[in-house]
């Protein structure tokens, strides 16, 4: 593994061009201006480079010379610790659990709900669109506190929150349908230059 990895002088991410944890860290990427190859891997293609570096052929993998990278949030603090400016995560203990634990509830509950109804029989797809519906409008209040989520800075948090809000309209969860503090935050959220430098052509038509 060490020697496929030395190979590569520049960082590689393999991603998917559809992929929410891929895309949040591109957003990574782009808002800390990192220098990247970005190898696209589309869904049910094989790839022999990643097999060769990564145990779970999953996406997204980062390699940064000898350093090989697996699992979202993994790549995300090891970034902005190589890169810590700008700061994505807050230095006090207390913040950076609440933010690692915010992290921890928009995995279970927002990126497994897209897994839900990207997957999902058509019977099942209501239902599954109803509580990820539910669960975001519940956080409603939380939208509204400051900017960002949980912070008056853009976060990890909410470069994993954004491809959650991207793919909204695209899973039949319009964000008109939604509280208007969530409008809100998307719309900041899609607005920034980082975000749309980070989308896949694929990615622009879901929207």
């Amino acid at each position: 593994m060490a020697l496929i990895a030395n190979r590569r002088s520049v960082m590689t991410l393999f991603s998917a061009p559809t992929c929410p944890r891929c895309h949040s860290v591109r957003i990574v990427l782009a808002e800390k201006d990192i220098t990247v190859d970005i190898h696209q891997i589309e869904t049910g293609e094989k790839s022999e480079d990643l097999s060769d570096l990564n145990p779970y052929n999953s996406v997204p993998t980062l390699v940064d010379r000898e350093l090989v990278l697996y699992g979202t949030q993994v790549i995300h603090e090891y970034l902005d610790e190589r890169f810590p400016h700008p700061p994505l995560m807050p230095v006090d203990p207390v913040a950076r659990a609440t933010a690692r634990l915010a992290l921890y509830r928009v995995e279970m509950d927002w990126y497994r709900g897209l897994e839900s109804l990207s997957v999902a029989p058509d019977k099942q797809a209501a239902k599954a669109r109803k509580i990820l519906h539910e669960s975001l409008a519940a956080a409603s209040e939380i939208f509204a506190i400051k900017p960002y989520f949980l912070s008056d800075e853009f976060s990890l948090v909410d470069a994993a929150i954004a491809p959650v809000m991207w793919r909204l309209p695209h899973y039949g969860i319009p964000l008109e349908k939604l509280p208007a503090p969530i409008r809100d935050y998307a719309r900041r959220m899609f607005t920034r230059g980082a975000f749309r430098q980070s989308l896949t052509e694929a990615e622009k038509e879901m929207h």
